[in-house]
């Protein structure tokens, strides 16, 4: 298949979106941006009665919290049903389908039967070679003709080539007796229509390749080059689910999980360049290919995942890091950081995010930059705030009222204060923090000195010891 890649995700648009359909959506991405080519974005939403605008502004909003950009406009899959039933009766008049009269109790009897007799219950219409004249006037529906001998091959990426009888396809339904098309005849003239070339989707799919070959076929079109991707299990083996926690992006977006790292980790979920763990954007899209797609099921391990978002907290520029993480306190309802507090914590994101896994863990961390006067110690902070820790913090205050702001001298004078009572650093560092954040774990005091400055930091001292 020459000229340029375009691939495309067709979620349905009846609940959220699942984190098996954004790694779907991932690795649509990816091939294309990695070759030049478009990904292209259609709703699904012939399904009317569990269609609604909701789930498809949460499939939007997943998309754009994971950043993956689509080329033009999203497609609506029912606004083509005019064109759908187009090719149907094309094919008709092609003799590649037929018109069929049978009625569902007679198609029911027909099935009830063959279980009897032990064959096959794929409905066989006695109106496939019917002559037109002897057609009733009532309603009727489209059916394609399937071939009745020898065999289809689907010739997938991922899976090899897989091998179906023909006697196991029926001659599906293309247009409905009330002129509506179905969905697998949908997907095929969108597909189409919209040039797509490569199908990456879930393995849940694979038989219906097949089925829809048919299609392509009797319009003389090119098939598309199929990838059918294995699904994604819990740690257990089993088919993710409910039980195995989150599932919805939105969910992982709430639970604080940044963008990056989440790409990272839906990219390695099935998918493998050698050992290459943590990598970037721009090295998975020259990296990903068809070929690196395992057969097996993907496990999903929130331990790996924390861990890869940790490593793109930690390498995400500060600025961009700010960014995120108002989008994540908006996200959760939570209030947004004015500008002075948000000052303070891009200066202070070089000692926070060297060990945050997530934003909620960030923000434990940016509490001493959070907090405001007076500062309220928890209550094991609050220990190691005794008559003794408050003597030493109000004869160090001073001194550092007079210190150039230096971590060099800021470390001295605390050093010099330790040693004229007669302790190590670590002994006067627990009430620096409590007095400080409030919290007994907490960024080095000194960077919090550094971050808070010369008058914060006093004057939080003072209250303190007083």
């Amino acid at each position: 298949m020459n000229g340029q890649v375009v691939t495309r995700f067709a979620p349905s648009p009846t609940g959220f979106l699942h984190i098996g359909g954004a790694r779907t959506a991932l690795f649509n991405w990816l091939y294309a941006r990695g070759r030049g080519g478009k990904f292209l974005l259609r709703i699904e939403d012939t399904d009317r009665e569990r269609s609604t605008p909701e789930a498809t502004q949460a499939i939007l909003d997943g998309l754009d919290w994971l950043g993956l950009d689509h080329d033009g406009e999203a497609v609506s899959q029912a606004a083509g049903a005019v064109r759908h039933a187009e090719v149907a009766k094309t094919l008709l008049d092609k003799g590649q389908a037929y018109k069929c009269f049978s009625t569902q109790e007679e198609i029911q009897a027909f099935r009830e039967k063959a279980r009897e007799e032990k064959r096959s219950t794929l409905f066989q219409s006695p109106w496939r070679d019917a002559d037109p004249a002897d057609h009733p006037d009532a309603s009727y529906v489209i059916r394609i003709k399937a071939p009745r001998e020898g065999q289809t091959v689907i010739r997938d990426e991922v899976q090899g080539d897989v091998t179906i009888g023909n006697d196991q396809l029926d001659d599906m339904v293309l247009l409905r007796s009330d002129g509506s098309p179905v969905y697998m005849l949908a997907v095929v003239v969108d597909d189409h229509d919209m040039g797509v070339t490569h199908v990456i989707r879930g393995d849940d799919h694979l038989n219906n390749a097949a089925r829809q070959m048919l299609i392509y076929e009797a319009m003389g079109w090119e098939v598309p080059v199929w990838a059918h991707i294995p699904l994604i299990h819990g740690p257990d083996g089993k088919k993710l689910s409910k039980r195995h926690g989150a599932l919805g992006v939105d969910e992982y977006q709430r639970m604080g999980y940044p963008a990056a790292g989440m790409r990272n980790y839906l990219a390695r979920l099935g998918w493998s360049h050698g050992d290459d763990e943590y990598f970037s954007d721009e090295q998975a899209k020259a990296w990903f290919d068809i070929s690196g797609i395992g057969k097996s099921p993907a496990r999903f391990d929130f331990k790996k995942l924390e861990n890869l978002c940790g490593q793109h907290i930690a390498a995400t520029p500060d600025a961009a890091l700010l960014q995120e993480l108002r989008a994540y306190l908006a996200a959760t309802g939570q209030a947004p950081l004015d500008d002075a507090t948000a000052d303070l914590m891009l200066g202070a994101m070089y000692c926070l995010k060297d060990r945050a896994k997530t934003f909620p863990q960030l923000l434990e961390k940016a509490e001493f930059a959070l907090a405001r006067r007076p500062i309220a110690p928890d209550e094991k902070a609050a220990k190691a705030l005794d008559s003794v820790s408050r003597g030493i913090l109000s004869e160090l205050t001073p001194q550092l009222q007079n210190a150039s702001w230096t971590r060099d001298e800021l470390e001295a004078v605390a050093s010099r204060v330790a040693e004229a009572h007669g302790i190590g650093f670590g002994k006067l560092a627990a009430p620096l923090r409590a007095a400080l954040a409030g919290r007994t774990v907490t960024p080095s005091v000194f960077d919090m000195m550094l971050v808070l400055g010369r008058d914060e930091t006093v004057a939080r001292l003072g209250e303190a010891s007083a």
